[in-house]
């Protein structure tokens, strides 16, 4: 049951990086005065933090 639970709690992490992607290209889009800039850069950063990181857990196991 364990295995089950921590399963679930590593699937409620998948993405989080796009959203930390996304507020950090909302704010250099701000800065920078073009935010669809900013929030495409952002998304195509948290995505590839993400994949970096979910590869990286598949090849633990």
């Amino acid at each position: 049951m364990k295995e089950r639970d921590h399963k679930n709690e590593k699937n409620s992490m998948d993405g989080s990086y796009v959203g930390v992607g996304i507020a950090i290209g909302v704010a250099l889009g701000v800065a920078f005065k073009n935010i669809p800039i900013g929030i495409t850069l952002g998304v195509a950063v948290g995505a590839a933090m993400d994949g970096s990181r979910n590869r990286g857990s598949r090849k633990k196991k």
